[in-house]
């Protein structure tokens, strides 16, 4: 091994080591006072429930508690590479607050949020916070080496080490030197450590077995009400357009044949007529095979069928695709449908003036992530069209997450497995 690719491989390790310490830090900053929040407004919300104030509130609360464990499962994936699949029962979108209350309390997954909250208050936020303790507290020691012992004229304890000379703080250096030989070891995995147990506590067990079978039974079914539907579509677009001009094409062949020898003139004009309509007809027939399955996604695959489809866009758009090989044709198609609702949903809603478009593959997930900076507020289920992108990815076993805060930027990331 070369002494470039040694200093490389350091300063790889050195940028992991800081990395895991900032996304630690950052870690204990939300999981704190996030978690603190949630658990209190959900307590006082149930309580509340006898009373009738709990009835409204209660569905507004646990969408927030599921929000903030859908953030931390997207942490998880992107951060520490651990998949946290949610399940949660699906509500009927005309539900009234006390359907949404009580089919909310009865799912398991909001008791296991829940669950969470007190564990990621206390020690999430402690293995959340080690990693960045394990880097920046050799740094004090450091400082005490160097006369920082000096304003502590009563002594300082630094670890289990007493500071009260240059000796001590010497002592104190080589105790920091200790810590972050450790830490050049342990920061990463300790990050890991938070991860996992946040997966020992949201993630599903085999109890939930059945649970995970009714899941799938409804994304079977509504992949099969979408294929009906999509099916219903075809149908209405050939029998209105392309079927309806080809009759007609028929029709005036038919009139044309009857006038070559007794009008020429009209015929001519009619033969002009009918070329028109023959081409209306095979441009529709290729929007209606470019709404199934767009040519562009067969032949060059999803990269270049959403920069294509970037291209048509009102506002300005970029593109980054990190895509080594094919994923299979209907994980392309559904990421590539989900992909067009989602800038559709922008373009209309948002007011955004730019867009901008990941796309990549990493452990087996093909991932989409779709930012806009526009006025935010999107909201899975509120009309916008992304509750039909959740069905189309609950199909492929896919995950939807949504961040909009009110005044933006949206952020909406797909994530589908694939071989």
């Amino acid at each position: 091994m070369t002494m470039d690719t040694k200093n490389g491989s350091r300063r790889t390790t050195g940028r992991g080591i800081g990395l895991a310490a900032v996304r630690g830090l950052a870690l204990a900053l939300i999981s704190l006072p996030g978690a603190v929040l949630c658990f209190c407004l959900s307590l006082v919300s149930i309580a509340l429930i006898p009373i009738g104030v709990g009835i409204v509130t209660t569905p507004y609360v646990l969408t927030g508690v599921r929000a903030f464990a859908n953030s931390r499962r997207v942490l998880a994936a992107e951060w520490g590479g651990v998949r946290i699949p949610p399940a949660y029962r699906p509500l009927p979108e005309d539900a009234n607050p006390w359907a949404r209350t009580f089919g909310m309390l009865r799912d398991p997954a909001t008791w296991r949020d829940l669950r969470w909250l007190p564990v990621d208050m206390t020690a999430g936020f402690v293995t959340a916070l080690l990693p960045a303790v394990l880097l920046l507290y050799p740094l004090e020691g450091f400082a005490l080496a160097i006369g920082l012992w000096r304003v502590f004229p009563d002594g300082y304890w630094y670890g289990f080490v007493p500071v009260t000379g240059q000796a001590s703080a010497f002592g104190a250096a080589a105790l920091g030197l200790v810590l972050l030989f450790l830490a050049h070891f342990l920061t990463p995995r300790l990050l890991g450590v938070h991860f996992r147990l946040t997966r020992a506590v949201l993630g599903g067990n085999q109890r939930e077995l059945a649970e995970r079978v009714r899941v799938l039974t409804e994304t079977r079914r509504d992949a099969v009400d979408a294929s009906a539907a999509e099916l219903r579509r075809i149908e209405r677009d050939l029998h209105d357009g392309a079927q309806a001009r080809l009759v007609a094409v028929g029709m005036d062949l038919g009139t044309i044949e009857a006038l070559l020898d007794k009008d020429p003139a009209q015929a001519k004009e009619l033969i002009a007529r009918t070329r028109q309509s023959s081409v209306e007809a095979l441009s529709e027939l290729r929007e209606l095979v470019r709404g199934i399955h767009p040519p562009v996604l067969a032949e060059r695959g999803l990269g270049d069928a959403v920069r294509a489809l970037a291209l048509r866009l009102p506002v300005a758009t970029e593109v980054s695709v990190d895509l080594p090989g094919r994923a299979e044709a209907p994980v392309e198609s559904a990421a590539y449908f989900a992909v067009s609702e989602v800038l559709t949903n922008a373009v209309k809603h948002s007011g955004a003036d730019r867009i901008w478009i990941d796309l990549h593959r990493a452990d087996g997930m093909l991932r989409a992530t779709v930012t806009d900076n526009g006025k935010g507020g999107a909201v899975i289920g509120a009309g916008s069209g992304l509750a039909g992108v959740e069905r189309r990815l609950g199909t492929f076993d896919g995950v939807l997450a949504v961040s909009s805060p009110p005044g933006g930027p949206t952020m909406v990331t797909m994530e589908i497995p694939c071989a």
